[in-house]
């Protein structure tokens, strides 16, 4: 059992409401069905009754929640990544170029022969 999954699975358990539990943990909400089935799928039984619209938890279910609350308790505490430093940011622009001098008014381009008629 991932660690995650069982995260997942207090805070639902907690909130015995879907939608709230995975706006607090900030994951959305197939997310947080799938760590679930997962969990379930490991267990071998589900851990939420879903009828009459509220989610209630089954007996395998309240004999996982004490397991998952130790378990997680017990876990290291993720590692934070440093933030990236945000880079000058903007449209990339494309290369001017140095290599030709500026445009001079009534005189032709340098090496480029006129076209005659």
């Amino acid at each position: 059992m991932k660690i995650r999954d069982l995260v997942h699975f207090v805070a639902a358990a907690d909130a015995l409401h879907f939608p709230r539990a995975a706006e607090k943990l900030g994951v959305s909400l197939p997310v947080l069905y799938s760590s679930i089935d997962r969990l379930e799928e490991e267990v071998g039984h589900p851990l939420f009754t879903k009828d009459g619209g509220k989610p209630r938890l089954t007996p395998a279910g309240s004999l996982l929640l004490a397991d998952a609350r130790a378990e997680v308790a017990a876990a290291p505490a993720p590692a934070v990544a440093p933030k990236q430093k945000a880079s000058g940011g903007g449209k990339a622009k494309a290369s001017k170029g140095s290599g030709r001098a500026p445009i001079v008014k009534g005189q032709p381009k340098p090496y480029k022969k006129r076209q005659g008629r």
